[in-house]
């Protein structure tokens, strides 16, 4: 999973990545930091994997991994019309953005916008996706109208089509909705897929308060945003997670117990992020590995074979499936099989979260 960190200038944006990655990425702007961009991969925390390894004492223990891309925050906002077009790649690729929200309080740290205002911040950062949607969208009108000039009479439907559907999505996004919010047919869908626009993709807001709080949440903010609802949170002092992260595990453990903070940074965001995106995980299980796949929910069992290769969503024939707590249970597949809680499912199996699956494919 790739998501992207962004941010007003002074939010906290790498510090929060500081925190996630335990990273130590400067700062402090000098010598151009502020406009560099990080990555950090980090491993998802999944305590089963560490049962599943004492069971099977494979060669490697692979968890899922989240890679965090920090970007520079976009500059001159008074004139910015969209983000830059120099990250847009990046952007485009991720499977979700964390946005840094500032919440706390440091005359020493100046807001480009003078003062403290989360929602003001958060509406600001979540235009900006939506302006560089629209670039795009301008764009896509006046290639596909001439196009459609070019084009063969064969040919002109489809275009067609492909035109009304931009110009179904375009006012929306002006009116504020973004693409993930739009109501769509499937082969609209498919066709927008192309565009990769910014506002399909899931948000994630980490608000980023003092050491001492008070926590901030979207409810109390009570924005006016049709888009509210589906937008994960996470209220963490950046600051403070940093310096936890940087600690020792022993150090780390008896400072978190002094200040009652039971749960890590990282940890909560990506629970945020996993609820967000609506992603569980299925294990697989082996002598030479054991290892954790993140999927959407309910994935059919064919779809989920692809993400291991292709050629087992090719050569897919059946799943045999068991819930993680019953092969704990059971101590093996082999007992589980015995005792009826193995079983054989198709390709359009609805995977769950725990299941232990062994896909047979024909390669």
């Amino acid at each position: 999973m790739n998501i992207c960190i962004i941010g007003l200038p002074q939010s906290g944006k790498t510090t929060v990545f500081n925190a996630l990655t335990r990273g130590s990425a400067d700062t402090s702007g000098a010598s151009g930091s502020a406009t560099e961009m990080h990555l950090g991969v980090v491993k998802v925390p999944d305590p089963r994997l560490e049962v599943l390894s004492g069971m099977y004492n494979p060669r490697k223990v692979v968890p899922a991994e989240v890679r965090y891309w920090d970007l520079p925050g976009p500059e001159a906002l008074a004139k910015s019309k969209g983000i830059s077009g120099q990250y847009r790649n990046i952007l485009q690729g991720a499977d979700a953005f964390l946005v840094v929200v500032r919440a706390f309080n440091n005359p020493a740290v100046v807001h480009p916008l003078e003062t403290v205002d989360p929602g003001r911040d958060l509406e600001t950062m979540l235009t900006e996706l939506t302006f560089a949607d629209l670039e795009v969208m301008e764009r896509a009108v006046e290639r596909l109208e001439d196009g459609i000039k070019k084009a063969k009479p064969a040919e002109r439907p489809a275009l067609t089509r492909q035109l009304e559907t931009v110009r179904e999505v375009r006012p929306a996004l002006e009116s504020g909705i973004p693409l993930r919010r739009q109501s769509l047919t499937d082969s609209q869908t498919a066709f927008m897929v192309n565009y990769q626009l910014l506002t399909g993709k899931p948000v994630i807001v980490v608000f980023n308060t003092d050491e001492a709080g008070p926590e901030v949440s979207l409810d109390e903010l009570k924005l006016d945003l049709p888009d509210a609802a589906s937008l994960g949170e996470v209220c963490l002092s950046a600051r403070l997670e940093a310096e936890l992260a940087l600690m020792s595990a022993a150090d780390e453990a008896e400072f978190r117990a002094e200040l009652g903070l039971e749960q890590a940074a990282c940890d909560r965001v990506i629970r945020a992020s996993y609820q967000t995106l609506g992603l569980i995980s299925f294990l697989t299980v082996g002598p030479d590995e054991v290892r954790a796949w993140s999927i959407p929910a309910g994935l059919p069992a064919q779809e989920a074979a692809g993400t291991i290769h292709s050629d087992f969503h090719r050569g897919f024939i059946r799943a045999e499936v068991i819930p993680y707590e019953d092969l704990q249970r059971c101590g093996n597949i082999a007992q589980g099989r015995k005792e009826g809680a193995l079983r054989s499912e198709g390709k359009t199996y609805p995977v769950k979260d725990g299941d232990v699956i062994n896909f047979l494919v024909n390669v």
